[in-house]
C-alpha cells in the first residue's frame, strides 16, 4: 500500500458516493455511549437505542442511577439490551471515578495515543469504539477499523489477509492525510455496506475493481 493508491482510492469513492455530509464534534461522553449501542447491530437501531436511553434518563446521573433492567428495557429491541445494559452503567461509573463528574472533557487535551488509552482502559471500550470517539466527536485523525473496513482494505490487498483489525487502522492512519482519514473511514463503510458485501459482492459495479486483486479472482471465477 502506497499514499498514491489510497488518495486514488478515496477520490473514486468519493466519486461513487458523494460528499460525506457529516462534520465531528459533539459531546464525546455521548458519543461513547452511542458506539457501545452500535456494536454488533446496525446505526438505525442504535441511533433508535440512543434516542430511546435519552428519552428515558435524560442525564447521564439518571442512567448510571437505574435498574439494569430498566437500562436494557430502554434499548431492547436494538440487539443484545443485557449486555449493553450493565456495560453503559459501568462505564458511566468508572468516568464517575475518576473525573469527579460524568464527563470527558478532559480527554480533549490529551494526546491520540493518552486519549486511546484512557478510553481502552474501560471495560467493554475497544479500539474501535474509542476511535470513533476520538474521530467523530474529537475530530481527531484516528480511523476505526469495524467489519466493513477491515473486510475492504483486506480485499484491496491494502493489508495482510490475516491482519487485525486493531493494525489496520494505525497504517491507514500513516499513509493518509489527516484531513482524510474521516471521509476515507465513511467511504469504507459505505462501499463494505453497498458495494464490497461480505456475501455476493456486486464486483461488477465497484470503483476500485482495478486494483482489487479479491476483485479481480471473483470476477474470474464466475
Amino acid at each position: 500500500m502506497n499514499r498514491r493508491a489510497l488518495l486514488s482510492a478515496h477520490a473514486k469513492l468519493a466519486k461513487q458516493y458523494g460528499p460525506i455530509g457529516f462534520k465531528p464534534g459533539g459531546d464525546p461522553l455521548a458519543q461513547l455511549v452511542q458506539t457501545i449501542l452500535s456494536q454488533n447491530t446496525s446505526d438505525v437501531n442504535s441511533d433508535r437505542a440512543y434516542k430511546s436511553l435519552r428519552k428515558r434518563f435524560p442525564t447521564w446521573e439518571s442512567v448510571m442511577n437505574a435498574p439494569t433492567r430498566q437500562i436494557a428495557d430502554s434499548i431492547r429491541q436494538r440487539g443484545l439490551a443485557n449486555i449493553k445494559a450493565p456495560r453503559i452503567k459501568e462505564t458511566l461509573r468508572i468516568i464517575l471515578k475518576r473525573e469527579g463528574r460524568l464527563s470527558l472533557a478532559r480527554i480533549r487535551r490529551m494526546r491520540n495515543a493518552e486519549a486511546m488509552d484512557y478510553l481502552t482502559s474501560i471495560k467493554g471500550v475497544g479500539v474501535k469504539t474509542a476511535a470513533c470517539v476520538l474521530l467523530f466527536a474529537l475530530g481527531r485523525p484516528v480511523m476505526p477499523v469495524d467489519t466493513h473496513v477491515h473486510r475492504v482494505t483486506r480485499r484491496l490487498g491494502w493489508v495482510p489477509e490475516k491482519a487485525r483489525p486493531d493494525d489496520i487502522g494505525p497504517v491507514l492512519e500513516h499513509h493518509l492525510p489527516d484531513k482524510q482519514i474521516l471521509s476515507m473511514h465513511i467511504y469504507l463503510v459505505w462501499h463494505g455496506r453497498k458495494t464490497c458485501k461480505a456475501q455476493h459482492p456486486l464486483c461488477a459495479e465497484c470503483s476500485l475493481a482495478k486494483q482489487c486483486a479479491f476483485g479481480r479472482k471473483h470476477k474470474d471465477s464466475q
